[in-house]
């Protein structure tokens, strides 16, 4: 009966046994035993994300560039949706950021406990606040400088040297999308199968989450000796996560769609709420692109060329929910952990959450890989994600919703733009109530 259960109801489980036994585990003094012979599975199961980290964002973003190979014939449409989605996964990361400061969900915790943990990771912090010190004394142009790699193979060992292997990874895409496709086009193809597998490791590491969620919070119930001021500050952090993103589908999108399309606000919710749907009980916006194509073509009335090539784009590169949660995820870590992030170590997180989020495939699970590279380049310690692990799934979902209504809002208003809306073509619908006309049967 356990293996029938979706992966969220195994982790909602993972979290609870990991409470209870932490619980256990300080009443009969099994503390020491715990993080021993327990917390050791939760460590294995974030060097497990770790992993997969490099290689995940080099592919997708390879992936999803060479996608863009027919931009050659809708180069202004192209490049004004890759600026459209990226403004407002910009916009989204900044709302995220400005809730999680002014709610501050992580100063929950007792100073005690923050201060425990912050010289527990010392080492780790103090050399990512030097460094972050020494940059003050240098050239405003520092921080463009050191996007660039000397040694891609050195990035690529160094999970800090992340925005590099981006970097790396865009000047590759472009090169192979300005290459004639008849001579890359085996290298698309080992792109695309090397994908699929990658995203089938993580399905695979996905698996192992209840376990790893069990060991981590067994272990940090232990660490924090069972104080329920972990359990006010979760829930305070699920409250901004939630604000958040329930600002940007209920305010934000709405206000847009009407300003530059003029679509009214019953209008919008009506049309999408098929995709939200979808979208909300699947976790994937690969998986809800069907429906999002349909909704946007027969309700938005929005042309089939540009939503065919609009809307696939946006399950690649436009992730407004989750660059908006890795934000406060982040933040809300550093808290707890008592670290006082500068408006620089902030402004990284904006654009490092951004850019992250155009590489994180549209399936489940995909952005707490993309949240440790995060993590890894502003310094904040990555133990950090047993607090969030738990309760990701709820905030997955509803994220996915902010990411596929993104999508359509972006796509209907490039059509507005376009003259791409009202254009009589036949609805998807149509098309499949359509029968062909039988065959007439061979004379024998």
């Amino acid at each position: 009966m356990l293996k029938k259960l979706p992966l969220w109801v195994k982790i909602f489980i993972g979290m609870g046994l990991g409470i209870l036994w932490g619980l256990v585990a300080i009443w009969i003094n099994m503390e020491k035993f715990t993080i021993d012979w327990v917390q050791p599975w939760g460590n294995i199961f974030l060097k497990l994300l770790k992993m997969i980290a490099v290689p995940l964002i080099f592919v997708s973003l390879v992936k999803g560039i060479s996608s863009l190979s027919n931009i050659s014939k809708l180069s202004r449409i192209g490049l004004k949706t890759i600026t459209i989605y990226i403004l407002t996964t910009l916009i989204a990361t900044t709302v995220g950021l400005g809730l999680v400061n002014v709610i501050k969900p992580g100063d929950v915790f007792p100073d005690e406990k923050k201060e425990e943990y912050r010289e527990r990771f010392l080492h780790d912090i103090s050399d990512k606040q030097a460094a972050a010190d020494l940059m003050k004394d240098q050239s405003p142009l520092r921080f463009l400088e050191e996007i660039v790699p000397e040694n891609i193979f050195f990035a690529v060992g160094n999970n800090s040297k992340m925005l590099q292997v981006i970097f790396f990874a865009i000047f590759f895409g472009i090169a192979l999308v300005s290459i004639p496709n008849k001579k890359t086009e085996v290298v698309k193809n080992f792109f695309e199968g090397l994908n699929d597998i990658i995203i089938k490791i993580i399905d695979i590491i996905m698996k192992f989450a209840p376990y790893g969620v069990f060991a981590l919070m067994a272990g940090l119930i232990v660490d924090f000796s069972g104080d329920a001021e972990i359990f006010r500050a979760l829930g305070m952090y699920m409250l901004t996560v939630g604000l958040g993103l329930f600002a940007l589908i209920l305010i934000f999108y709405p206000a847009l769609i009407r300003i530059f399309a003029g679509v009214r606000y019953r209008k919008f919710f009506r049309s999408i709420l098929p995709a939200q749907l979808v979208a909300f009980s699947t976790s994937s916006s690969a998986a809800t692109l069907p429906v999002t194509l349909k909704q946007v073509i027969n309700e938005f009335k929005v042309s089939k060329g540009i939503a065919n090539f609009v809307l696939p784009v946006g399950v690649t590169i436009n992730m407004d929910g989750t660059s908006c949660y890795q934000a406060i995820a982040a933040v809300f870590i550093a808290q707890v952990f008592g670290m006082d992030l500068n408006i620089s170590q902030q402004i990284s997180i904006v654009l490092l959450a951004t850019i992250a989020s155009i590489g994180t495939p549209g399936v489940p699970g995909g952005s707490i890989v993309m949240l440790i590279i995060v993590l890894n380049t502003v310094g904040i310690p990555v133990e950090g994600l047993a607090l969030i692990l738990g309760v990701d799934r709820p905030l997955d979902m509803l994220r996915t919703s902010v990411n596929v209504t993104g999508d359509c809002t972006v796509a209907t208003i490039i059509a507005k733009s376009e003259g791409g809306i009202g254009v009589e073509e036949p609805e998807l619908e149509r098309e499949q109530e359509t029968e062909p006309e039988p065959e007439p049967e061979p004379v024998a």
